[in-house]
Formats: structure tokens, sequence, C-alpha cells
């Protein structure tokens, strides 16, 4: 079994992870993907104490048996659909495990927060922590609370910035479009709206139809480049705003964004660039981040940092 033929899911059993899992089965049955299940459990790494002053004897025994329980449930609906899969149950740190499973995975699948809860707005560890350091694409699924929401996959928005990271985003948001018949919409974002009203007395320092031309030729050139003559409907969109803003409200009405894990402002190491951090904390529906990859030795030139010029010179 090959790397492209694996989907893993990450769940741990909580409220919000039902509809993680039902997107994770959805994806694995239209890509005719072996499904691989993902249950982690953390050991209290504190010792407690009884009245009488002695240790309490930590029972992770009981803990495995739940993961078991949890790991089996969704093996059972997944089969019931005819998806082929199995379960890896193991003690340790779930964004740990998972980052280790995205070596040999197509794809990885998690939620925005675990059993233990957060803030309605903040991102849950695993989900702050996964998608930047994947070895592969990582979707992270919102919560919500009825039914099997964002599939069939239709409608899929995908963020270009003109870095490689994007274009590679863009590539792969044609990849999902052509599996599920949908329609892509590629949206570019100039922020010319700072919201400081003290810019608004300035006069102009930049030619806003040039910059928005260039950025207009440069997404229409990586489209038909990631495209590679392919029939997938791709619209293409230059809007004024913050790309973070913009993809959020997108994702109100589509079923699924794309984003690379940094764009052309990115950060250094292995931090989430601040568009898809921000994106992951407010999108309403899936959101898929791609990592960025290595250029291949044996790849066409040409093909592998389409569309820069018109970005560089915006």
């Amino acid at each position: 079994m090959s790397a492209d033929d694996v989907i893993v899911v990450g769940t741990d059993g909580s409220d919000g992870s039902g509809c993680v899992v039902n997107w994770a089965i959805g994806q694995a049955a239209r890509m005719g993907a072996h499904l691989r299940v993902l249950v982690a459990y953390e050991i209290p790494s504190y010792s407690a104490t009884n009245v009488d002053g002695s240790y309490v004897n930590i029972d992770d025994g009981s803990l495995r048996e739940r993961a078991m329980e949890i790991a089996q449930g969704v093996c059972d609906k997944a089969s019931k659909q005819g998806v082929s899969v199995d379960s890896h149950v193991s003690p340790g740190d779930p964004a740990s495990l998972l980052l280790e499973a995205s070596k040999t995975a197509a794809m990885l699948v998690i939620g925005t927060a675990g059993s233990q809860g957060f803030a309605d707005r903040l991102l849950g560890a695993v989900s702050a922590v996964v998608p930047s350091r994947s070895h592969c694409p990582v979707v992270v699924v919102p919560r919500h609370q009825e039914g099997s929401p964002f599939m069939p996959v239709e409608r899929i928005v995908v963020g270009v910035d003109g870095s490689d990271n994007a274009l590679t985003a863009l590539r792969r948001s044609i990849d999902v479009a052509a599996m599920w018949g949908a329609r892509v919409s590629a949206v570019s974002t100039v922020p010319f709206a700072t919201g400081n009203t003290l810019l608004a007395w300035m006069p102009p320092i930049i030619d806003r139809e040039r910059v928005t031309q260039d950025i207009r030729v440069g997404l229409n050139v990586a489209v038909e480049q990631a495209l590679d003559g392919r029939e997938v409907k791709v619209a293409r969109h230059v809007l004024d705003g913050n790309p973070a803003e913009l993809l959020a409200e997108f994702s109100t009405a589509v079923d699924l964004i794309v984003v690379g894990n940094r764009g052309r402002g990115g950060f250094a190491g292995l931090l989430l660039g601040s568009t898809s951090r921000e994106l992951l904390a407010r999108s309403t529906c899936p959101v898929m981040v791609v990592p960025s990859h290595k250029r291949d030795k044996n790849s066409d030139p040409a093909k592998a940092s389409p569309a820069r010029t018109p970005w560089e010179r915006a």
C-alpha cells in the first residue's frame, strides 16, 4: 500500500469529532483510499496521592481500552460504507503521532479542538501544530452540530498569492476538484484597504490598477499551468482586502478552502503563515493546508514556479 492510498484520521471520541470522522470516510470512499484511524491516549505525567499519602496507581489499561473502543467505532462506521480501514491505538502525544503518520500518508484529517475543549475561536493544540509541520496535506474540519456536512465537495476556494507554496495548493485544489467534479474559485487579494483613516489623506503612492492587473495576469497564468489541460472549471478573482478575512467569509458558502501553510510573507522555521493560521481559527468549512515541497530535481523548471514575475512586479 503506497502513501497515495492512505488517509489518516485523528479522533479522540469527543462530541465534535463525529464530523471529522464523517469527512474522512467520505473522502476515502471518493478516492478509493484506505482509511487509518489513529487514536492517541496520554498518560498523566503527574503522580496523585491518596489521603494516607500513598501513591495512586494510574491504570493506563482503562485508557487504552477506551481508545480501542473509539477506534473500533470508527472502523465499524467506515466498513459499513465500503471503505477499507484499520486502526492504530497508541499512548503518546497526538500531534507527534500524527506528524509521524504524515510521512506515509496522502492526507491527514483532524478537528479544531479535542475533548478538553477550547474557547470557540481558538484552535486546539493538535490543529495548531500539525498543519505547520505535516509532510502531507492536512484537512482541518470544524465542529458541526448535525449530519455529515461539506460532502459532497462541490465548491472549492483556493487562496493564491504567487508563492511556490500557494501554487502547490492551487494544483492540489484542482486535483480535488477533478476527483469530485467540483468548481474552483482561485482568489488573490490586494490589501489596499488598511483600515487606517489617516492614510485616506495621503496621496496614492502606487498605481492600484497596475497592481491589480499584474496580479490578475499572474493568477491567470498560474491557473492555466495548474490545470495543465484538465477540464476543471476555475473562476479567478482579485479582491481588495485581508486574505484571511475574505477566505473566512467564503467558508460560509463553500465546501472546502485550500491554502498553503506559508505564503510570500511566511514565517521562518515551522510556523504557520499568518493567513492560514487565522483562517483555521475562523473558517466554518473544512480547510486543507498544503505543505511546501522541495522542488524535484527532475521537475520541469517552467512548471516549478509559475507566474512569479507578475506578483514580484506588484
